[in-house]
């Protein structure tokens, strides 16, 4: 299980693969709207598909492309 403490506000976010998922808006995993990937909605990430924070960067389990399609937008 990951020590959420360590996550922070506004670390980037990268599947399993490296590839760039979006970043940190709060806790839940909450990715802010402005990332380039969002299209502009805020999109949740479920905490246990977090592997652990490396390099300043909240690492997931999974791809990009699965964490992608597993993302639940908010209604804005």
């Amino acid at each position: 299980m990951i020590d959420a403490s360590q996550i922070r506000n506004h670390m980037e976010v990268v599947g399993s693969d490296g590839q760039h998922v979006g970043t940190v808006d709060h806790l839940c995993i909450k990715l802010t709207k402005n990332d380039p990937a969002a299209q502009g909605k805020h999109h949740i990430l479920e905490i246990e598909d977090v592997a652990g924070v490396e390099d300043g960067k909240v690492k997931l389990s999974v791809s990009a492309d699965e964490a992608k399609q597993k993302q639940k937008p908010l209604a804005q």
